[in-house]
């Protein structure tokens, strides 16, 4: 059995602000640490379980945040940017199940840690009017694989939305989010514990036949990216075949890496 972890740092355990998610600041280096414990702690979890295989994706800003000197041994990591699949790089049929750990709530919702989606020019996306983050979109990625979202990490709104995207997953909530910039953290121990619990969880119930299903959203699939900007909405109205309408920009695409790709690049555009 294959586990892929897709990590991103703003669901991290005490994770609160950006100083602690960014490389340029002192903070940081505690938190990549923190990081790479709550992958540590969801590796733990899957291979007790009977997995065979790890592999980490490191998802957050440049994808070097994860120590690999501190990893557990068996895993193996994914790390740079960019990749060809971005935070979901490593996924594809000889993968069993996905975790997702440290994961953030979409731009816009409230008592959510560092919420956003994808990055600052966006503001809302859409799949087939299915409005999802970047959980949806990631999730849709593995979905075109056949591969489920069994697990996510994050505080208590990141993990209620993306349950409710994806179904009953397993979740380990670290903190109880009171806002943007304000939450009540477990200790490391305690919430790194409960993502080992969570990830045993999940991968005795894929074992068991009772996982989530994949994502897979239907074909064509039609996505509208929102932007935060009218002007970001000029520059990515620049690639051809895109509508506009005031901040907002679709496209469709006939197979859901198609429609990856086109966002990742719609959204480097825009800037």
């Amino acid at each position: 059995m294959k586990i892929l972890i897709a990590a991103d740092m703003e669901g991290v355990t005490g994770v609160v602000n950006w100083d602690q998610v960014n490389p340029s600041h002192a903070e940081y280096a505690r938190f990549r640490k923190l990081m790479t414990e709550d992958v540590n702690a969801a590796a733990r979890g899957a291979f007790d379980a009977g997995a065979d295989e790890v592999l980490a994706v490191d998802g957050h800003h440049d994808g070097a945040n994860l120590l690999v000197e501190e990893l557990d041994p068996r895993v193996r990591l994914i790390s740079g940017s960019p990749a060809p699949l971005s935070m979901m790089q490593g996924v594809d049929e000889t993968v069993d199940g996905v975790f997702f750990v440290g994961y953030h709530a979409r731009a816009g919702t409230q008592n959510a840690i560092l919420d956003h989606t994808w990055s600052g020019a966006v503001m809302n996306v859409w799949l087939n009017d299915v409005l999802v983050g970047e959980f949806g979109l990631n999730a849709a990625v593995a979905g075109h694989f056949g591969v489920p979202v069994l697990l996510v990490t994050g505080d208590q709104t990141a993990c209620a939305q993306t349950a409710a995207l994806l179904g009953e997953l397993e979740m380990a909530v670290v903190k109880q989010a009171l806002g943007r910039f304000s939450a009540e953290c477990r200790s490391p121990q305690l919430a790194q514990q409960e993502i080992y619990e969570a990830a045993v969880r999940a991968v005795s119930r894929l074992e068991q036949g009772d996982a989530p299903e994949p994502f897979i959203v239907d074909l064509p699939v039609q996505v509208r990216i929102e932007f935060a900007k009218s002007s970001q909405a000029d520059h990515a109205e620049l690639i051809a075949g895109l509508r506009r309408e005031g901040t907002r920009v679709s496209f469709q695409a006939g197979e859901m890496l198609s429609a990856y790709h086109t966002f990742r690049a719609v959204v480097e555009l825009a800037g």
